[in-house]
């Protein structure tokens, strides 16, 4: 159980990063929430589009590059969808 619980803690490589790439370059596209909805074609283009620099970064997978950059772009949209909430 201790090494499934560690497995979860772990952080993906480069998820810091990948965040704060799309965190400076969302705001130049579509929002990733439009009136308290996901705006799931906006959340997939701006992981797309980080993944394909994370990737040159990191030299991974495509699946890796891609999988850090949606966890990472839902973390946003999660918090953008919250803060106007309040």
């Amino acid at each position: 159980m201790h090494a499934v619980a560690a497995d979860r803690a772990k952080r993906p490589a480069g998820l810091l990063a990948a965040r704060s790439l799309i965190a400076a370059t969302s705001a130049k596209r579509r929002p990733l929430v439009v009136a308290g909805a996901y705006d799931r074609a906006a959340i997939m283009s701006a992981a797309i589009a980080a993944a394909r620099i994370h990737q040159g970064r990191t030299d991974s997978t495509w699946g890796e590059a891609l999988s850090v950059t949606l966890k990472a772009t839902w973390q946003l949209a999660k918090a953008a969808r919250t803060a106007k909430a309040h």
